[in-house]
């Protein structure tokens, strides 16, 4: 994947993980909170900060081998 896509895509990750942090801590301030909900979302965000980071180490090398 060229440099550009993989920082494209790590923008639209880095966006999702953004939008399910607003989302994870509405459900922890929910009354009753939704524990089977908090429970997804925080396994969304940990798939996604994987991806985030898979792509950071992506971007780097392709930096790296641009050099």
């Amino acid at each position: 994947m060229e440099r550009e896509a993989l920082i494209a895509r790590k923008q639209a990750v880095r966006r999702e993980i953004e939008r399910y942090q607003r989302a994870l801590a509405q459900a922890q301030a929910a009354t009753p909170p939704a524990p089977r909900r908090i429970r997804d979302l925080e396994a969304q965000l940990e798939r996604l900060m994987a991806e985030e980071y898979t792509l950071r180490l992506a971007i780097d090398r392709q930096g790296r081998a641009a050099r």
